[in-house]
């Protein structure tokens, strides 16, 4: 029996939106995410352009249902490869926010953290998308 392409819900609709943003950002102002590439990985601007471009793609699959499931797919794996992008960031928060000692720096390391969890679900989303859940 063949499979049936999962339809275009709000959740998808919600990661297209946050792709399609964060991918324009990544092209247009890269200097805000190279302090977020581990600092063990070379050329991080490259690397910043590249999970843009990979962002901006997966988002346009994810669109269409021809390429839905494979964007779904593509979609999930960057988010786990783009995961220690975002334990970076944190872990640069906490050490200004432990050097500044102002209510704004730690205000901004508690959103970095509070962030990570909200990665799973955009994995579920695209999980879902893939057909996968």
């Amino acid at each position: 029996m063949p499979q049936t392409t999962p339809p275009l819900d709000k959740a998808t609709l919600g990661l297209v939106t946050l792709f399609l943003t964060s991918g324009a950002t990544h092209l247009v102002r890269p200097q805000v995410f190279e302090g977020m590439v581990p600092h063990v990985l070379p050329r991080r601007r490259e690397l910043v352009y590249v999970s843009g471009v990979a962002e901006i793609a997966c988002a346009l699959g994810l669109l269409h249902p021809r390429t839905r499931k494979v964007a779904g797919l593509a979609s999930a794996a960057l988010l786990v490869a783009v995961f220690p992008a975002n334990l970076q960031m944190s872990a640069s928060h906490a050490k200004r926010a432990q050097r500044k000692e102002d209510t704004a720096s730690t205000a901004f390391f508690a959103g970095t953290v509070a962030r990570l969890p909200l990665q799973w679900p955009l994995i579920r989303t695209a999980l879902r998308a893939a057909g996968r859940l």
